[in-house]
């Protein structure tokens, strides 16, 4: 678990420090209630989710840039057929899949 993305994430507007990343070592310099370490972990599986989906946003945008997006414009100017342009997206989605939560339908 890592507590400095969780309040990064979940409580961007609050004033804290953190040692290392045990809970004893923060401080809350906030006038609101500190979250306790239970509230922390509940957070984490969709903190690390988030985190991974955005990793693979990352990896996706380079991929179709490289790829699909090159395709596109050869679709509009008719040079490449929509199955081509969609089969390299199509390809993208499969080589950087979205990580799933346990709670996903997707």
């Amino acid at each position: 678990m890592d507590i400095a993305l969780i309040l990064a994430k979940h409580y961007p507007d609050k004033v804290w420090s953190l040692v290392g990343d045990e809970y004893a070592n923060l401080h809350w310099k906030d006038d609101s209630p500190k979250p306790t370490l239970k509230q922390l972990e509940d957070l984490w599986a969709d903190v690390n989710i988030q985190v991974q989906r955005e990793e693979v946003e990352k990896l996706r945008r380079v991929a179709y840039r490289e790829t699909a997006d090159p395709l596109f414009f050869e679709y509009q100017r008719g040079d490449a057929t929509k199955e081509d342009w969609l089969s390299a997206v199509s390809e993208v989605k499969k080589q950087y899949p979205y990580p799933h939560s346990a709670n996903s339908q997707e």
